[in-house]
């Protein structure tokens, strides 16, 4: 495993993509950045950290095992690795919101931004992103927001908790080079946020229905049971599950 410790960078994925496109990159390479100027989020949001005091960290990973229709499972992987993770640390609540955000007593902690690298029609690459809030402990504008301090009371080190998501993913990637697509699919609807309980979405028009989330797709679409006892897919642009 190699990896790059930063002082400050706009961006761990995009710093990550650059030197994937200028340079061979060993697979496993991760990024961690002390402070992240310019980070992202699903869909194109902000994913603003206090300096110094949360992981913000990028992986490259070698994905050209998989098919197109197979990348989902990417992300299926990654939010059970760092789930994983967190629960060594006793943390409560645990939830996946989709499609990869990071929940505690419903109370966003982490997100994940994975970007794909296509060859050919294939994906050649992933570059995996992860933010997680761990002593961080005033979020403005943001009421939804925690951390592991706020949740627990204890004052964690970064470095720690990232050693045992990296020994998590490395578990969770292995199941993917072994295409146990059926145990991470079946793991991760277990950890969905508000699966079988009814919710509110906001479609992309702005409209607001309620249903009741049944799991996902192969293809990472959400699968809504809404009126009449239809069962509904939707993807990442069409719909999002308000808290």
């Amino acid at each position: 495993m190699h990896i790059i410790k930063l002082d400050a960078i706009d961006s761990t994925n995009s710093f990550l993509r650059q030197l994937s496109s200028a340079s061979m990159v060993e697979d496993f390479t991760v990024v961690i950045a002390n402070h992240q100027t310019n980070g992202r989020g699903q869909m194109g949001s902000e994913w603003r950290s206090e300096k110094g005091k949360n992981l913000t960290v990028s992986v490259f990973k070698d994905v050209s095992f998989l098919k197109v229709d197979e990348h989902f499972c990417i992300s299926m992987a990654v939010a059970l690795a760092i789930i994983g993770a967190l629960k060594t640390f006793d943390i409560k609540g645990l939830k996946i919101k989709w499609p990869n955000d990071i929940l505690s007593d419903n109370m966003k902690i982490g997100g994940v931004l994975i970007e794909n690298v296509i060859s050919s029609k294939k994906p050649k690459a992933s570059i995996i992103g992860f933010g997680l809030n761990i002593n961080q402990t005033e979020f403005e504008n943001l009421p939804s927001a925690s951390s592991l301090r706020l949740i627990t009371g204890q004052v964690f080190d970064p470095d720690e908790v990232l050693q045992v998501i990296l020994n998590s993913l490395k578990y969770y990637f292995s199941l993917l080079e072994q295409k146990a697509f059926d145990k991470l699919k079946s793991s991760y609807e277990k950890q969905l946020f508000r699966k079988n309980k009814p919710s509110t979405f906001k479609d992309y028009e702005g409209n607001l229905f309620t249903g009741y989330i049944q799991g996902v797709s192969k293809a990472g679409n959400l699968q809504v049971l809404i009126e009449d006892g239809i069962v509904k897919e939707f993807d990442l642009k069409e719909v999002s599950l308000l808290y």
